[in-house]
């Protein structure tokens, strides 16, 4: 038994083929989605803090300009400068970088750039940690008559950061969750999905070689398998026939193989039945010797048509000229048709073929035969050779019985005779046309039949022989 192997190696099975990439798929969109939520809700409280920090250096710029014309020391006006804001520090430094307000520790407007109070971004913003706390820092600077300041602003974001991991956690945990739920959905319905597939291949699993006639519905099965159904009715309509003509062919050559033996064994019981003289004994062996040639060239024709099908015989290929080739095959048969009287006529110019010289003679031999088998005396039997690039095309015709139409469609199946009570009046059983049609075939052609008003023709198509 002959398998074809599709991949290379056993695939993955359409549940696990299809799970996966829907795995892969909700886990990259759910990944992409919570770094995004992730992502929205940072930049949310960098933006928040962003407005708390503006709020925060404008309202000390605001009270340093209250300093200029306030008589309260600089320091009671800045500790008054901002109120209703929690977990915030800020420092305000001179131009020579002394701190005049703030606490200690906290000397790191040396490290920042300086914005203006009211372009505090979120992206100006760094983060500084002192003692387990987390603070996001805007630095900014003023001028305020001829003295310059340096605002430090911190706040404390510590709330966030615990927030941030609070959602994190949960949300990575809901998305776990939802992923599960979603897979365990997918799987469920891939393996719904694939119930057509199992009811189909049910189906397939009741068809046996005496139902060969049966066939799937394609309208109870979803779009998807339809050419699958499609293609599987059509392998059961080709096994069918092919089941059909083995059948046939089996038959035909029981009753074929039985008709010569029952002869023979008749025969031989009559001779045995008393004593024979010596002639009737010749005369019974020569029956017997007849009927014995009759039965090995059927055994070699089956024997040869086997071969053709499975691949076996192989065309030794020459450049042939079919003129040289049907004036040979004339010159064997010209004894025979002269005994019925027939003429034999060639229409023909060289026309060159490639060809198995053996074979294409034998196709022609049958065709010629056939001819004068079937040919009233007197009548003529023509050949006729012509080329129409790129075909090469022979045509036999003869006078003979009118053929009806649903038979020429028959003339090449093994064993077939139009007439059935004619069979034993000739020497043939039956498989010359079918070897025509398989040499003709093996060399690429074809070959037709047809009859009309009491002349049968067939016509061999083959491929022209290239020239150079």
């Amino acid at each position: 038994m002959t398998q074809v192997n599709l991949a290379g190696r056993r695939p993955l099975s359409l549940n696990n083929r299809v799970l996966l990439f829907v795995t892969l798929a909700i886990t990259l969109s759910y990944l992409l989605i919570g770094h995004l939520i992730q992502v929205t809700i940072e930049q949310h409280f960098e933006e928040q803090d962003a407005d708390e920090l503006r709020v925060i250096t404008h309202s000390v710029k605001e009270a340093l300009l209250r300093a200029q014309t306030d008589p309260l020391p600089l320091e009671q006006i800045l500790d008054n400068a901002v109120s209703g804001h929690h977990g915030v520090i800020y420092q305000v430094w001179d131009g020579q970088h002394q701190r005049l307000y703030g606490p200690d520790g906290f000397a790191l407007e040396q490290k920042h750039e300086r914005h203006s109070p009211d372009q505090v971004d979120a992206e100006d913003l760094e983060l500084w940690v002192q003692e387990g706390k987390t603070y996001r820092i805007a630095v900014v600077g003023v001028e305020i008559g001829s003295q310059s300041y340096t605002i430090v602003a911190a706040i404390d974001i510590n709330f966030h950061l615990h927030f941030l991991e609070d959602i994190e956690r949960t949300l990575w945990m809901i998305m776990l969750l939802a992923g599960s739920l979603t897979l365990l959905a997918a799987w469920y319905g891939i393996h719904q999905g694939h119930a057509p597939l199992r009811k189909l291949s049910e189906s397939l699993a009741d068809i046996q070689a005496d139902h060969l006639d049966m066939r799937l519905n394609e309208q109870t099965v979803p779009a998807e398998l339809s050419s699958l159904v499609r293609s599987f009715n059509q392998m059961l309509c080709r096994l069918e026939e092919s089941f059909l003509k083995l059948s046939n062919f089996s038959a035909d050559i029981a009753h074929e193989l039985r008709t010569p033996l029952t002869n023979l064994i008749t025969q031989t019981q009559v001779a045995l039945g008393k004593s024979r003289s010596l002639e009737e004994y010749h005369e019974l062996l020569y029956s017997n010797l007849e009927e014995q040639e009759r039965l090995t060239k059927m055994v070699n024709d089956m024997l040869w048509l086997a071969q053709s099908d499975n691949g076996l015989l192989k065309p030794d290929w020459h450049s042939l000229d079919l003129l040289d080739e049907v004036t040979a095959t004339f010159e064997f048969f010209e004894a025979l048709a002269e005994e019925k009287n027939l003429h034999l006529i060639l229409d023909a110019t060289e026309t060159r073929v490639q060809g198995d010289r053996a074979m294409l003679r034998r196709a022609l031999s049958n065709l010629l035969s056939n001819a004068i088998r079937y040919s009233p005396e007197g009548e003529q039997i023509r050949v006729a050779i012509f080329e129409q690039q790129p075909w090469v095309y022979l045509t036999i015709e003869n006078h003979g019985s009118a053929i009806p139409n649903e038979a020429l469609q028959h003339l090449f199946d093994r064993f077939y005779r139009v007439d059935p009570s004619r069979k034993r009046e000739t020497e043939g059983a039956g498989l010359g046309l079918a070897i025509v049609k398989s040499i003709v075939e093996m060399h690429e052609g074809s070959i037709e039949t047809s009859s009309e008003k009491g002349l049968i023709q067939f016509t061999i198509r083959l491929p022209a022989a290239k020239q150079g």
